[in-house]
């Protein structure tokens, strides 16, 4: 019988100093090969797949704590990656694409219009947080919410994959080393594409726990609680190369859609293929089939995670990101970040730090009621069902 050890090793807290660059160079060297790898694939089907392999040193990550069975943390890190993606990711792409925009064209942008054939994964972004509802409610999260996740991805990859081509990114607009790669001979291109995949996947098989383990010293050393460090900080290394993608995305100001459709498509395979890994590797790690339990804490988590997730696939129906939707979403985000090192206690800070993320949590679906009212008064349009029922009618049907 496999006997797993439960317990991270205990590491000097200075060993961040190699751990979090160690992750990093592995998530750039995971980044570029798959922005070589899909410049040559259909535009949409190809950010799902590069938006996965940007997120490996997440998975690895989420992996180690549910292999340790560290069931406290395994919401921390899961509903930060989400949170940090949206909060911070999408109002990036658009002050980013803003401000080139002003430089250029001497204008404000008023916000980022999406693609037609984006709404898929506006209606992908939906269903996975429908079902993640039902995850919340019951409280708990197994092997039977596994499939039924992983159910939800296929079938958003497999409609993907039926969409049609779209206009490919400009090698110009590649990165030095990408650029370098996409214009290399076809040997030397599968060569080393498939070096940095090796390295950077080394790299994370061998970083993942010494990297969780200096977080959780670190944490301990500066008297900030281990959650909040494994929800943010870990996210924030991890994620780091594909918000650099998304920079120079967004910078074109034209592919600022794109560069969204990025961080939207990495919302969808958390929300999916992250959460299912979670029961799948904590029930090999235990030796039999089980739920990992969600406790107060990690119920108020993830729920805030789902408001947040709702409001912003909401702001999307329209196929269209308004400059104050981003602002909103970055002005929560920064509220209830702010706040996260502080410990609960007395006092005016502590009594605020106590309940902030219940307010906070409030807002978000508060807003969004706002909004599906907007949407039943017709001062909101709803397009993007209406052009995935196109798109499937004309891509999927079609074809049977």
């Amino acid at each position: 019988m496999l006997v797993v050890s439960t317990t991270i090793p205990e590491v000097d807290p200075s060993s961040i100093l190699w751990t979090a660059p160690s992750i990093l160079v592995a998530a750039m060297l995971i980044a570029w090969a798959a922005e070589s790898a899909q410049f040559f694939i259909a535009q949409g089907f190809a950010l799902a797949i590069l938006a996965w392999l940007q997120t490996l040193p997440e998975f690895a990550v989420e992996a180690v704590l549910a292999w340790k069975q560290q069931v406290p943390l395994l919401m921390a890190n899961l509903t930060g990656a989400l949170r940090l993606l949206t909060g911070l990711g999408w109002p990036m792409i658009y002050c980013t694409a803003a401000l080139f925009h002003r430089s250029r064209r001497r204008g404000p942008l008023r916000g980022i219009a999406l693609a037609d054939e984006h709404c898929v994964e506006v209606v992908g972004l939906l269903a996975a947080m429908v079902y993640m509802v039902a995850v919340w409610w019951k409280a708990s999260l197994g092997l039977v919410d596994a499939g039924v996740l992983i159910g939800i991805y296929l079938v958003y990859l497999a409609v993907l994959r039926r969409m049609p081509t779209a206009e490919q990114e400009d090698i110009d607009e590649l990165e030095l080393i990408p650029r370098t790669i996409v214009q290399s001979s076809r040997g030397k291109r599968i060569a080393a594409i498939t070096a940095l995949f090796l390295g950077g996947g080394a790299l994370i098989y061998f970083m993942a726990e010494p990297f969780l383990a200096s977080l959780l010293a670190l944490s301990t050393s500066l008297g900030v609680p281990t959650f909040v460090f494994v929800q943010w900080l870990a996210p924030f290394v991890s994620e780091f190369p594909e918000k650099v993608s998304a920079f120079y995305w967004a910078r074109t100001v034209e592919r600022a859609s794109t560069a969204l459709m990025n961080m939207v498509s990495s919302n969808i395979n958390q929300w999916t293929l992250l959460a299912a890994m979670l029961p799948i590797t904590y029930s090999l790690s235990r030796g039999v089939a089980s739920s990992i339990p969600l406790d107060g804490v990690q119920e108020l988590e993830l729920l805030m995670t789902l408001g947040q997730s709702l409001l912003s696939a909401i702001f999307l129906l329209d196929m269209r990101l308004a400059w104050w939707e981003a602002a909103g979403l970055f002005g929560l985000w920064v509220v209830q970040f702010a706040l996260s090192p502080i410990r609960p206690g007395p006092g005016f800070w502590g009594f605020l730090v106590t309940h902030v993320h219940w307010a906070v949590t409030v807002v978000y679906f508060l807003w969004a009621a706002v909004e599906v009212f907007r949407i039943l008064r017709g001062r909101r349009r709803i397009r993007a069902f209406r052009l995935f029922r196109v798109m499937w009618q004309r891509h999927i049907q079609a074809v049977r």
